[in-house]
């Protein structure tokens, strides 16, 4: 238990009072012979010498009847000294007959130089009824010295700083991070630069129509048990890739290696519209949020995202322009597939020529 002391005035009435309990207590002698043990208490000084301010330890041990306890003081007068804290231990049984022991340390300070004492002060036992005791302890003198002056007389300059003594080795492991970092963001820079959509190479031409591609993907994701089985995420990942991958063929466009702010940076390279380019950003930044920011959405959410695909798709897919004049004036020999707007071969070349020129000897009926 430890109590916070208060500095109290030098009280001349509990000198009084002291000297009344003393009384008191040598008319009581024959009570204390009958409680078996004359209460008396001890302290004792951790040092005799302490610098002014530093604290002092005092030591109290109190001998008493087992029917009684101590009544610490709330506050003290102790002269020259003042009373920091005052810390009181467990009550153990005394080593000789049946009292009982209750010690304590008093921390103690003082401001002023010299021999000082403590004086003596008084504690009162009592067992809660009208039986008290009062007990007080021996003075205790201690020197209190200064903590040094120089008497030199000398005003002193002020020192510099002073120096850090360094030591290379431990700088070594931020060199080699460092060097490593410079590796790792040139292999970086490489890599970046060197990749396909630095020097312009589109992704390769898919053999069907991206949008036949994409449609048939998204069947197929339709029907699959995903939902169901409720993964959202990986939901989101398959059409979020099907979306990208039907970006790659249809505009050229390495969807599936960017990030959601370069496709549509992509697409308007590629001229689409302004209007067309906020629909894939909005359906792309929507799929983000559930692959990377953890957003669940419920089932008919997912399913407006797939039909939001398809419309994207089915909005934006490919047309063959229609077939030009000429190829109708090719007489009936051009094939229905044929179309103008594809790269003329030998044979369409000769098939497309104009009406009025010479035709070949070999087709010329005998």
């Amino acid at each position: 238990m430890r109590r916070v002391l208060k500095r109290a005035p030098d009280p001349r009435w509990r000198r009084a009072a002291g000297i009344g309990a003393t009384l008191a207590l040598s008319g009581l002698g024959t009570a204390a012979e009958a409680w078996g043990q004359t209460p008396r208490v001890t302290i004792e000084a951790d040092t005799t010498e302490i610098h002014v301010g530093d604290p002092l330890a005092l030591r109290l041990s109190v001998e008493h009847p087992a029917d009684l306890s101590v009544r610490w003081p709330d506050s003290l007068s102790l002269g020259a000294f003042e009373a920091l804290i005052l810390e009181v231990g467990e009550t153990t049984a005394a080593p000789e007959g049946d009292a009982v022991r209750t010690p304590a340390v008093l921390r103690v300070t003082a401001f002023e130089l010299g021999e000082l004492e403590v004086p003596s002060f008084d504690l009162e036992l009592t067992d809660g009824a009208a039986r008290s005791v009062t007990v007080s302890t021996d003075p205790v003198v201690i020197g209190v010295t200064t903590v040094g002056l120089d008497e030199s007389g000398d005003i002193r300059d002020v020192k510099g700083p002073r120096a850090i003594a360094r030591d290379w080795l431990l700088l070594w492991p931020w060199a080699l991070l460092a060097l490593a970092l410079a590796g790792l963001g040139y292999w970086w820079f490489r890599r970046r630069g060197s990749g396909p959509e630095a020097d312009g190479a589109g992704p390769p031409e898919p053999a069907r129509p991206p949008h036949e591609i994409a449609l048939d993907a998204l069947d197929r994701l339709a029907a699959s048990p995903l939902l169901e089985r409720g993964k959202i995420k990986q939901y989101h990942i398959e059409v979020s890739r099907i979306v990208r991958a039907y970006i790659e063929g249809r505009y050229r466009i390495w969807a599936l290696e960017m990030v959601t702010p370069d496709v549509v940076s992509g697409l308007a390279h590629a001229g689409v519209d302004p209007g067309t380019r906020t629909d894939f950003q909005r359906f792309l930044e929507a799929c983000d949020l559930v692959k990377f920011a953890r957003w669940r959405p419920d089932a008919g959410t997912c399913r407006r995202t797939l039909a939001d695909a398809r419309e994207l798709v089915e909005r934006t897919k490919f047309v063959p322009p229609p077939p030009a004049e000429a190829e109708s004036a090719a007489g009936p020999d051009a094939g229905p597939g044929s179309s103008a707007a594809a790269a003329p071969s030998p044979a369409g070349a000769a098939s497309a020529a104009p009406a009025d020129e010479p035709a070949p000897a070999e087709a010329t009926a005998p």
